[in-house]
């Protein structure tokens, strides 16, 4: 079934339909108008009200728009595709099965992404708390993303050419891989297992704490203060690294250190191999002030 320039209204407007095609077309005001529905191709399609795609499968989405009040978008779906299309509400995106967004924009993605499985992202922008919590096997290229809180309880994530202004980011994760990317934010990567990080530009307060099996090669920790606090960490900086606490075991290499903090009531001292060519300080206890 095809339609073009329709204008489309009322409750389940196109409830459980198949193998459609909509082009040029308007879901105004009416909850749920494609809820349970199959094969399903649109493009600049308008999407205005709550609830549009639920259960949803084998949806193409191209060049369309979401406002606002489309919130809560695309739930309990399967392979579903997103291109250059403006998604403004929030809450979209939850328990979806193989995902991808192209040039897709989420300036209100507040609680977006949540419980997916199998999902790629690739020039994506995105603002807002909470973004992707709890999904799993994730590839992301150039995403640009302002909020904090996001990829929190994820598994098996691979984050390319990215840049994040987050704090409290990748939370309770583990498999993780960031390559060339730039985050900014405190308490980086917290209670998390296998994090990996390549030519990476880090500014954190308190990051890379409490990590099993952190890997950092190349990396630069700009502004980054008591770091690596009991965490097994292989880290390879390529920078000044401002101050260094009570890391657990591993090897830290960097350029320089401010203040190495180690307190032997606390960890071992002998745990953690220090390569650097200057140490500016020593301490046994962090100046909290």
């Amino acid at each position: 079934m095809e339609y073009s320039e329709k204008r489309f209204t009322g409750e389940r407007a196109l409830f459980a339909q198949k193998d459609v095609r909509l082009c040029n077309c308007i879901f105004a005001d009416g909850e749920s108008p494609l809820k349970h529905s199959e094969n399903v191709d649109a493009c600049r399609v308008s999407f205005q009200w709550k609830y549009p795609l639920w259960y949803s499968k084998n949806i193409r989405i191209d060049q369309c728009a979401f406002l606002e009040m489309a919130r809560a978008g695309i739930w309990y779906a399967e392979d579903v595709e997103l291109k250059e299309t403006i998604y403004e509400a929030p809450k979209g995106f939850r328990r979806v099965k193989r995902l991808t967004l192209r040039g897709v924009d989420l300036p209100h993605a507040q609680e977006t992404l949540w419980s997916c499985d199998d999902v790629k992202l690739d020039g994506v922008s995105a603002k807002g708390d909470y973004f992707m919590m709890n999904c799993t096997d994730v590839d992301v290229q150039d995403l640009r993303l302002v909020g904090n809180y996001c990829f929190d309880g994820c598994k098996n994530v691979t984050v390319r050419k990215s840049k994040l202004l987050s704090k409290d980011a990748f939370w309770n994760c583990e498999n993780v891989m960031i390559i060339d990317s730039y985050i900014t934010g405190e308490y980086l990567a917290w209670n998390s297992k296998n994090v990996t990080l390549i030519d990476c530009v880090v500014e954190s307060l308190q990051g890379l704490c409490y990590v099993d099996n952190l890997v950092m090669k190349n990396c630069k920790l700009i502004n980054t203060t008591y770091s690596f606090e009991y965490s097994k960490a292989d880290a390879q900086i390529d920078s000044r690294i401002d101050s260094v606490l009570n890391p657990s075991s591993g090897r830290i290499e960097a350029k320089e250190i401010g203040d190495l903090i180690i307190g032997k009531e606390y960890v071992d001292p002998a745990g953690t191999q220090i390569v650097c060519d200057s140490i500016v300080k020593r301490s046994d206890r962090p100046d909290w002030r």
